[in-house]
């Protein structure tokens, strides 16, 4: 086959037969043979086009498919199993453990599934998620040059534009935004809003999903904490009675038995008014599930930055230079002194309605503010020095210092608790991060294809 060939059919191959949400290979097609054959050979040609593939004899499908690796063919790093701890506390959006009265609070921040010779749960319950928790997303997007807008954008989605901008941000807190380097994306449709409770409750009423929150911990999952403390629930925000210093998260974080993505703030709160607000309680695997569902897929970390900005390069919120623009709220975020006492200035005190706040010049709601949004990338505060500069889908691994060991995923946008005097990532070049497996009453996310 001819070098010309060989590009045209691997380009074809990435472009139309790789799954992007599985990454579980090729479908039938006539040229499959005959790309296999040369695939190991030509694995350059791969890793321009399709983020490295190769044949993989495990496949669920028909053994011999193609299927993603991590590139450059190290093996992925592994974290020891977490182990259940006290008086810890850890940035909100990963996982958090402390005492609350005497009692061990229960964490979910287990590592994503084994890229191995094992059964791949389309729902990975908590133990699945223990085993080669660094392997390569298998979320990102396929690389395809040809791709351009379609006559009839998809219902509820916006087309993206291809183009390059400067990804990263000079904002002095901001220091993994670093250094600031410019990008190509490739054109793609994104979700106008994040997913909402009532697209969610769609979802779940159609393939009876369970959401990560609403699953009861194991022994095996938690060794050590007591039988009656392994119960289903999640993060809930919860406001001190009076100020309190800023470095433990635990004065405003509680751990809610019974919260889940239908009792947001826990067993007592429930969705009715709140059909149209982003859907929370969410894990990194939740949101996979929905995007399949959905013959989506979760936006990459820069395809995400580049969508947010709209076209407004380098400029420090998604719709210009002036928080306030004319004295207005452009976002839902925090007011007042955090995290005690929220003035309500904007409005609200929690989530938000989808669409109460002007969108961007792409014509997209919330990219700032109201909930933080997972991206498809594994996070690393060093990604930046390193990665490409053409649809980079992030780095191979994570790793993060404030938590060694702790597999974490990117996420984007912040949330109705970002306040300039804690957190600021509300700014498009804030970077968030969370355990895969961990949801919180401020962590939703949005879809593109």
């Amino acid at each position: 086959m001819s070098a010309s060939r060989k590009e045209r059919v691997v380009e074809g191959i990435c472009a139309n037969l790789v799954d992007p949400t599985l990454g579980v290979g090729l479908k039938s097609s006539p040229v499959e043979h005959e790309v296999s054959a040369f695939a190991d050979s030509n694995a350059s040609l791969f890793r321009r086009f399709c983020r490295c593939l190769y044949v993989d004899p495990c496949s669920q499908a028909t053994p011999g498919r193609l299927r993603r690796r991590p590139c450059g063919g190290a093996e992925p790093r592994t974290s020891v199993p977490r182990q259940a701890v006290a008086a810890k506390f850890v940035h909100i959006g990963s996982r958090v453990e402390y005492w609350q009265s005497g009692a061990l609070l229960l964490l979910f921040a287990l590592a994503a599934a084994s890229l191995g010779c094992q059964h791949r749960s389309e729902s990975p319950t908590r133990s699945d998620s223990t085993s080669k928790t660094n392997a390569r997303p298998v979320v990102g997007r396929a690389f395809n040059s040809a791709l351009s807008k379609p006559n009839a954008a998809p219902d509820g989605m916006n087309w993206i534009p291809s183009g390059k901008f400067a990804m990263g941000s000079s904002f002095a807190a901001f220091d993994d935004a670093r250094p600031i380097h410019t990008v190509h994306i490739s054109g793609f449709y994104m979700d106008v809003t994040p997913v909402t409770n009532e697209q969610f409750e769609q979802f779940v009423k159609a393939t009876g999903y369970v959401t990560t929150a609403e699953k009861k911990p194991t022994p095996e999952d938690l060794p050590g904490v007591p039988p009656d403390k392994l119960v289903a629930g999640s993060l809930v925000f919860t406001p001190p009675p009076k100020p309190v210093p800023l470095d433990d998260i635990s004065a405003w974080w509680r751990y809610a038995p019974g919260a889940d993505w239908r009792h947001p703030d826990g067993p007592a709160s429930d969705l009715k008014g709140r059909e149209k607000h982003p859907v929370v309680q969410v894990s990194w695997f939740d949101a996979v599930a929905y995007a399949k569902w959905a013959g989506k897929r979760l936006p990459t970390e820069a395809e995400w930055e580049y969508a947010a900005r709209g076209g407004l390069d380098q400029q420090p919120y998604v719709w210009g230079k002036e928080f306030r623009p004319g004295g207005k709220y452009m976002a839902n975020t925090f007011q007042g002194s955090f995290p005690d006492r929220n003035s309500k200035s904007d409005g609200w005190t929690g989530t938000s309605p989808v669409k109460t706040f002007p969108p961007n010049q792409f014509g997209l709601y919330d990219m700032a503010g109201n909930v933080w949004q997972w991206c498809s990338d594994w996070y690393r505060p060093d990604y930046y020095e390193h990665s490409p500069t053409s649809d980079p889908q992030g780095p191979d691994d994570s790793f993060d210092s404030s938590e060694p060991g702790q597999p974490k995923r990117v996420q984007r946008g912040g949330s109705f608790l970002c306040s300039d005097q804690y957190c600021s990532r509300y700014m498009p070049g804030g970077r968030g991060k969370g355990a895969p497996d961990s949801g919180a009453s401020h962590v939703g996310f949005r879809c593109v294809r």
